[in-house]
């Protein structure tokens, strides 16, 4: 259980000033939040914060729209202020909100690592409370290692995936293409010239569009066989890999550095992709599927990206992703493995279950 926070009593004047100044102020009976800071990430949209600032939330998170977790009311918890006064109790002067007097609290609770420390050699010590603890979500930054150098390189933004990876698939494509466009290229050449079928430049876009298509289903076998594995108790190297690859996210789902894949690591991952796409459609077939699949790649952590970070509308496409994954990262963490799309959720069966209730 977490510690109490250090706290002061707040008088509903001192609520009204607040909130008056464009802190979101919320109430679950006396006990006050200040959510300023969750306001543009809540998966519900902003507004639906907005709206509720000064009030008791405590209807609202037992729904509807829907219940909310035990996740969710223990990351309500981190933005705890303090008590908020009875009417009629000690009359005092009122205090004047001010902004860093609404700055939330960083209260510590029972942790089970130091979080002054790098955390990657502390999590395999966890043992068998590791899976419970990685799944409970916290709103503060990682530290993996000692060195700055491997915590420089374990950290990326969005912008830096684009930069590193979009030559590439500018390169591969333009090879691809002026080869195809040469008309030597055979389709199962290298087993027999009787059968063999040439391929046209014209196939190249069609070849681009199947490695997207392909990346989907890769992004889904990796984020749940791979991200999503449960290492044995007993193994310490186990528990420390799945949180370096992404118990780390799980942990700290809205640290904006950590929420695409580093590209020094993943160009190591490159390679094996690479020589897979060689020997399953040898040559440059093989290639201008792989280009796609990178930008597939691409658009995979764009999308994850700003379902973490972004405010979609209510009722579009993204609002509903946003939501979707969401619910993943605080209350189904087996089930829900799709994060561009939906789809491969559905015919594995893993779609979330309010999501099968939905499509019934």
């Amino acid at each position: 259980m977490a510690a109490r926070p250090t706290s002061r009593s707040f008088s509903r004047a001192e609520l009204s000033a607040g909130c008056a100044q464009g802190a979101c102020l919320v109430l679950t009976g006396r006990r006050l939040y200040d959510l300023s800071a969750f306001v543009r990430l809540h998966p519900g949209g902003q507004q639906v914060l907005l709206e509720r600032a000064g009030t008791d939330v405590s209807a609202a998170l037992d729904g509807p729209p829907h219940r909310h977790s035990a996740n969710a009311r223990r990351w309500l918890q981190q933005y705890y202020l303090g008590e908020l006064e009875a009417d009629g109790e000690a009359e005092q002067p009122l205090f004047i909100a001010t902004e860093p007097e609404f700055k939330r609290i960083n209260w510590k609770e029972k942790e089970l690592v130091d979080w002054g420390k790098p955390l990657v050699w502390q999590v395999g010590h966890l043992r068998e409370k590791y899976d419970e603890w990685v799944h409970q979500p916290v709103d503060r930054p990682i530290r993996l290692f000692q060195s700055n150098l491997l915590e420089y390189l374990s950290r990326a933004t969005w912008h830096v995936v684009c930069i590193f990876w979009l030559p590439v698939v500018f390169f591969l494509s333009q090879h691809c293409y002026t080869t195809l466009a040469q008309g030597k290229t055979q389709l199962f050449a290298s087993f027999t010239s009787a059968y063999a079928i040439p391929v046209h430049k014209y196939c190249f876009p069609l070849l681009f569009i199947l490695g997207i298509f392909t990346w989907s289903l890769v992004e889904y076998i990796i984020h749940r066989f791979l991200f999503h594995m449960n290492p044995p108790a007993n193994n310490y190297y186990l528990i420390t890999l799945h949180f370096l690859v992404h118990g780390q996210h799980h942990k700290s789902p809205f640290d904006h550095t950590r929420l695409v894949f580093p590209p020094v690591p993943a160009s190591l991952l490159f390679f094996p992709f690479y020589f897979l796409a060689q020997v399953v459609v040898p040559g440059e077939l093989g290639l201008s599927i792989l280009s796609g699949g990178i930008v597939g790649y691409i658009i995979y952590d764009m999308m994850h990206y700003y379902l973490h970070y972004g405010s979609p509308k209510e009722g579009t496409y993204l609002y509903g992703l946003k939501t979707y994954h969401i619910k993943h990262h605080f209350e189904h963490q087996k089930a829900g493995f799709g994060i561009s799309s939906r789809f491969w959720d559905r015919p594995f069966h893993t779609l979330i279950p309010e999501e099968n209730k939905k499509s019934d």
